[in-house]
């Protein structure tokens, strides 16, 4: 049988019960587009991870205070103080390190000469804070390393905290009080956005010895940055920081009282959790995919019993049992072929629907139509065989005579 004689055939047989066809291929449809929308969901979760991990700056190793669990979140336990500035010290000196910086972090309530107020987070730390958490200036300057030292009262706003305390007006030259104590506000960083539960604009920033002197009034500080020159340097960094602290805290590097934790870190336990979730939902959807596949082998079967005397009318006339048998397998192939391609653009209309008004990112990849598109091919072949078996081995005799 020629090919073009096949495909003919197949289609006619389709187009004989529309509606029974119809229903069969949505079971494809519905399948193939739930596989697709839950794929896309989870890679746009991750495109949106590593672009969070990215704004908090690039080639970073943060060290935090106590021993802490990175498989999943990065949480201290309790409230460990077990870093000073003069740790900074010993971090400095490590070969391919451009940047340390000590962070000491606290909420306070600020106000304005008007009296509007909000509480937020006020951000000690060197000036190099800027440069390496990529803060950029929408207006006045930051402070610098002699403002540091003798320990001024100045404050960079974030845009969200600037808008709040001053409405749309430039507060720089303007006077706050942090916590009780007056401060000159010298620049605004231009927004910035969020990453990894971050918000930079919702954030205040000061001379990290302001905030040990006359804010927190603490010589310990919350985490120290330090700023790798090139990506590929972060693990020999990471290994060299950890022992030098280690030396310097006189602890043992496997139970140190301190953790350093890269961007690799943290990228790697959210991807995990993330692609957990992706398969998780994937796996769901694929249930219908599976119970499509169930009703396309109950319309063959049901196909076959219908036809049962035109098949052994074409055996008696000279047809093969493998011509028979492709017959019935192209039908089901072709109501998955179908059924993927609307399931495809389906899928890709669900994921633009969900990341305009659930505000979710999504992202459609090549990878997820071919995965969806072999699956249906998979699906098709696989629950199609056995209907097409069965009508490819009727005794044409006994099919003539079926009623």
């Amino acid at each position: 049988m020629k090919l073009i004689d096949l495909l003919n055939e197949t289609i006619f047989a389709i187009s004989e019960n529309k509606v029974r066809s119809g229903l069969t291929i949505l079971g494809i449809v519905i399948g193939i587009a739930s596989v697709i929308a839950m794929i896309s969901i989870g890679q746009g979760a991750t495109g949106q991870i590593e672009k969070s991990i990215e704004g908090l700056g690039s080639n970073l190793l943060t060290i935090m205070p106590g021993s802490m669990r990175t498989g999943i979140m990065m949480s201290a336990r309790g409230t460990a103080q077990t870093l000073k500035e003069e740790d900074i010290n010993v971090l400095k000196p490590i070969a391919g390190v451009l940047s340390v910086v000590p962070v000491n972090q606290r909420s306070f309530q600020i106000v304005s000469p008007t009296g509007k107020n909000t509480r937020t987070n006020v951000i000690g730390a060197s000036a190099e804070i800027f440069q390496v958490r990529e803060i950029s200036l929408e207006s006045g300057s930051f402070f610098g390393e002699n403002q540091v030292r003798n320990i001024e009262r100045v404050a960079v706003l974030g845009k969200n905290i600037a808008n709040d305390l001053f409405d749309q007006e430039n507060p720089v030259g303007e006077m706050i009080r942090i916590s009780g104590v007056n401060f000159k506000v010298v620049g605004v960083a231009a927004p910035k956005g969020g990453a990894m539960g971050a918000y930079f604009d919702d954030m205040a920033y000061v001379p990290i010895t302001t905030m040990q002197k006359v804010l927190s009034k603490s010589e310990y500080i919350s985490s120290i940055l330090i700023k790798v020159e090139r990506k590929d340097l972060m693990s020999q960094v990471q290994q060299e920081a950890t022992l030098a602290l280690a030396q310097k805290h006189r602890v043992d590097p496997q139970n140190a009282d301190f953790s350093i934790i890269s961007q690799e870190d943290i990228l790697s336990a959210l991807n995990q959790i993330t692609n957990t979730m992706t398969i998780f939902l994937a796996a769901i959807a694929g249930i219908s995919l599976v119970v499509g596949g169930i009703g396309i082998m109950n319309m063959m079967l049901t196909s076959v019993t219908e036809r049962t005397r035109e098949i052994g009318l074409r055996k008696a006339v000279g047809a093969k049992n493998k011509e028979i048998l492709l017959q019935f397998l192209s039908e089901s192939v072709v109501f998955t072929f179908f059924g993927g391609i609307i399931g495809i653009l389906f899928g890709w209309l669900i994921s633009l629907a969900i990341s305009k008004f659930a505000n979710i990112s999504t992202s459609v990849s090549l990878f997820s139509v071919l995965l969806a598109f072999g699956v249906s091919a998979v699906i098709g072949i696989s629950f199609g065989y056995w209907p097409a078996k069965k009508a490819a081995k009727l005794n044409p005799i006994e099919a003539l005579r079926y009623e």
